[in-house]
């Protein structure tokens, strides 16, 4: 199997602390290969409904472990008397940074030690070298830029270089990769500036700002540091969006159809946060034609184009989304959650997702780099948009994408990814309840 990284070991099948039963992991590596112990365990469980719910970035295990124990908890109490639920955790290879408060578990810098300002937290390094294991001697040298912070071009140069070699992308022009995001091929003064920038926009304090095209405050280039260990959070998920897609198309998917095959009357209902709503979602690229085993998919603050499910883009008619009708594999609604508390999908993922090439800069407002946990799914004709409230009052239609704005909810979490983490509530449960049809 390959490396699993981000504190990922291979699993036995059973979640230490999750109070629901059963419940049972099912556990993938970074190339989607699953552990047969996990796959085992989920094919044993006896339920008519399984609820099958993949974690996002900022995850270690133990992360994981709680983020499945908190938000299945309240499932048992909202499902009609002929479900029998079964729990499903998804495990893939990701990484926790330590200073990205988690609501419910962390209060805002909890984990990261005081004093460190921009540099790395022991945690953080911990899971950096975990989750890129072969790449030591660089985050040695990332580690001490950060933490020394020298006010020298060259120094930007260099950390560059090191975040270009982390995230697997060549320093080549924007003609040659415009697939590229534009935050790995730009000048790095100016992306480390921008990332400061939005760090502010954030809720970052203010200080830690350049003011400016002259790229200084006050210290030189100093102020640039904390959007330089900005970029490096960025070349980790550039990573973990590939990962995730990987994940659900090589890894989940078949072994969904594998399990659905072999129980034909078993239901699935896929629920994804965060990168984890791009795990369940292409996963749904291994669901044969005519098979009706998905009878739900919620993503919730899904980070993903908002134009994944359109079958034509509208800036580029000849071409679809990634995922481009694929909502009609699945025997019932695919529902979206966003919620404009979402920093981090709101600020750094258009910021991230900019291709390399494009004219509007990296700051500039182009609705082609938006996420469907920011502002739903777009371009789809028909798609309804829906408040939490109205959803859950009314019903979410039968079929088909649907946007709901979660905000009354999903509105809690501090810098710098805000409310992204915001999802273990109550209503939320009760949205996957019926958006599977199987409430009481």
């Amino acid at each position: 199997m390959a490396d699993v990284g981000g504190g990922f070991g291979i699993g036995i099948g059973v979640g230490v602390g999750v109070g629901v039963r059963p419940y049972a992991e099912l556990t993938f590596d970074s190339e989607g290969d699953v552990d047969r112990v996990t796959q085992g365990a989920v094919s044993r469980m006896e339920a008519t409904d399984l609820l099958v719910f993949a974690h996002g970035w900022n995850s270690d295990r133990s992360t994981a472990t709680r983020l499945y124990d908190r938000f299945f908890a309240p499932f048992e109490g909202l499902v009609g008397s002929g479900v029998r639920l079964g729990y499903v955790g998804v495990v893939w290879p990701s990484m926790r940074f330590s200073d990205e408060p988690i609501p419910d578990f962390d209060a805002p810098g909890a984990l990261a030690e005081p004093g460190l300002g921009g540099a790395l937290d022991p945690l953080t390094r911990r899971a950096l070298g975990e989750f890129w294991p072969e790449r030591r001697a660089e985050l040695d040298r990332v580690a001490e830029l950060l933490a020394e912070r020298p006010d020298s071009a060259a120094a930007f140069i260099e950390f560059g270089a090191l975040v270009r070699e982390l995230a697997g992308v060549d320093a080549v022009p924007a003609m040659v990769a415009p697939s590229v995001p534009a935050i790995f091929t730009d000048d790095v003064l100016e992306v480390c500036q921008a990332l400061s920038l939005a760090l502010v926009r954030a809720g970052a304090p203010a200080a830690a700002a350049p003011e400016g095209p002259g790229l200084t405050v006050g210290g030189g280039l100093r102020g640039l540091w904390d959007g330089a260990k900005e970029l490096l959070r960025q070349a980790a998920y550039y990573k973990m969006k590939k990962r995730a897609g990987v994940v659900g198309e090589r890894g989940l998917g078949p072994v969904l159809a594998q399990l659905a095959a072999a129980r034909p009357a078993l239901r699935f209902h896929l629920i994804g946060h965060s990168f984890g709503a791009r795990v369940v979602s292409f996963s749904l690229r291994a669901v044969p034609d005519r098979a009706r085993y998905v009878k739900s998919v919620t993503l919730l603050q899904g980070a993903f184009s908002h134009y994944a499910f359109a079958d034509r883009l509208p800036h580029d008619k000849g071409h679809g989304g990634a995922l481009r009708g694929l909502q009609r594999r699945v025997d019932g609604p695919v529902v979206a959650c966003h919620s404009p508390y979402d920093s981090a999908l709101k600020i750094f993922y258009p910021l991230a997702s900019r291709m390399a090439g494009d004219s509007a800069g990296l700051l500039g407002f182009d609705e082609r780099w938006g996420a469907i946990g920011h502002d739903g799914v777009q371009a789809v004709p028909g798609a309804p948009r829906l408040t939490l409230d109205a959803a859950l009052r009314e019903g979410v239609p039968a079929a088909g994408c649907v946007s709901v704005d979660a905000d009354s909810v999903v509105r809690r979490g501090g810098a710098p990814s805000g409310a992204h983490s915001d999802i273990c509530h109550e209503e939320l449960a009760r949205l996957v309840v019926d958006a599977g049809r199987m409430g009481r």
